[in-house]
């Protein structure tokens, strides 16, 4: 019994969070036939389940595709599966906590904080320029350029190159969709072939030349004897770029149409800023951007009952997680002084999203310019919704200022 989880209807899509109330109401684990998953809807078990090694984001470390029952990726998928399979998101130890460890070396606290002076003097000429117009599509002009142009530069990719890398992220996100069309897949697999061509030319520069970028420091990383080997490299930058950005695009173009929506908690906030950091995690959590992520089943688990077998999948329901009762009070309110809030937004255990810090930057910097400098910024049109589900945001969030 799913019911009414629709995720390919585009009302389900606008607001799934009436579907979430019944489906906790209803259990804690449901099957989903259309997509053969189980889907989890309770915040107790979505972080545990995260932290949880009878699960995995791949079974390959352990099994081959036949051995777990399931049918390997059509040949003709390779760019994109061969991109994503080496990617930290979907390795499990101990190839996850080598390239883990290894990026961390270059992804440094430091190097995340030194990040923040041109964080927010990007976040000033976008909306500065958004000012100048009067107003725009607050999605295109603000809240996608930002992240884009902060991973850009964080790894050193020239500004020539830049327009580039959003329609290539989007292409091949298209493809962690359920059920992703032979289009998208189409589209993901010559986006991963064309974006890793291009950054194993630039790795192979910055071989030749280091500066101070990422890409420099991910060719210096090293770690007892161990180094990370070019594809690693590119699927790292490929993924920092994806996670790194479609989060943050949707948090801030999701949350700003919340915000406009609930014009008390808007003037409270306008009224004192400084309950911007706890307004940030509240918007992630009222209105997640990741809605969805998947565990495959490596041994059997048994869920209030339900013995859920070896090979099976599960969908953990990010977006229910951060509506339940059980673990907020008062869920379907926006409080932006919300102070108890451990939302599943940046995910847990080994897999907790590594730009998490930078996020928060980029959305504090983003949300606090726009209320310095745009006070009495309004809705210009309805917003409609994109048609995915599972990374959901709008198509344009249209203001006047």
């Amino acid at each position: 019994m799913e019911a009414g989880f629709a995720p390919g209807s585009p009302d389900f899509v606008a607001d799934p969070y009436p579907v979430f109330d019944r489906l906790r109401d209803a259990g804690r684990v449901h099957w989903f036939e259309p997509t053969r998953q189980w889907l989890v809807p309770h915040h107790a078990d979505v972080s545990a389940l995260l932290r949880d090694r009878r699960l995995g984001r791949t079974y390959l470390h352990r099994f081959t595709h036949e051995e777990f029952g399931r049918t390997p990726p059509p040949a003709s998928h390779e760019p994109f599966t061969t991109l994503n399979d080496n990617g930290l998101l979907d390795l499990e130890a101990p190839d996850h906590t080598r390239i883990r460890r290894l990026v961390t070396k270059a992804f440094t606290p430091r190097t995340v904080a030194a990040l923040e002076p041109t964080v927010r003097r990007l976040a000033a000429e976008l909306v500065a320029d958004l000012k100048k117009a009067g107003g725009g599509d607050l999605l295109a002009e603000v809240a996608e350029p930002l992240p884009v142009a902060v991973i850009a530069e964080m790894l050193g990719i020239p500004e020539s190159d830049r327009g580039q890398l959003r329609p290539w992220s989007a292409d091949i996100c298209g493809m962690y969709e359920l059920n992703p069309t032979q289009e998208a897949a189409a589209r993901a697999v010559r986006a991963s072939r064309e974006f890793s061509a291009y950054l194993r030319e630039l790795i192979a520069q910055r071989r030749k030349a280091p500066g101070e970028d990422l890409i420099s420091a991910l060719i210096a990383a090293y770690d007892e004897g161990d180094r990370l080997n070019e594809q690693e490299m590119v699927s790292t930058c490929v993924l920092l770029l994806n996670a790194g950005h479609e989060a943050t695009v949707n948090t801030t173009a999701n949350g700003w149409w919340t915000l406009l929506r609930h014009p008390e908690q808007l003037a409270a906030l306008r009224a004192d800023h400084g309950l911007l950091s706890t307004a940030v995690e509240e918007l992630m959590r009222y209105d997640t951007p990741l809605q969805l992520f998947e565990r495959w089943v490596l041994d059997d688990i048994e869920i209030d009952g339900t013995v859920i077998p070896r090979g099976a999948e599960l969908a953990l329901l990010f977006g229910s997680a951060n509506r339940d009762p059980a673990r907020f009070t008062d869920p379907g309110t926006l409080d932006l002084a919300r102070e108890d809030n451990p939302h599943v937004s940046f995910g847990a255990g080994i897999h907790y999203c590594l730009g998490a810090p930078l996020a928060r930057i980029e959305l504090m910097a983003s949300f606090g310019e726009l209320l310095r400098e745009a006070p009495a910024m309004r809705l210009a049109a309805e917003p409609q919704w994109q048609g995915g589900f599972v990374i959901r945001g709008l198509r344009e969030l249209r203001v006047e200022l």
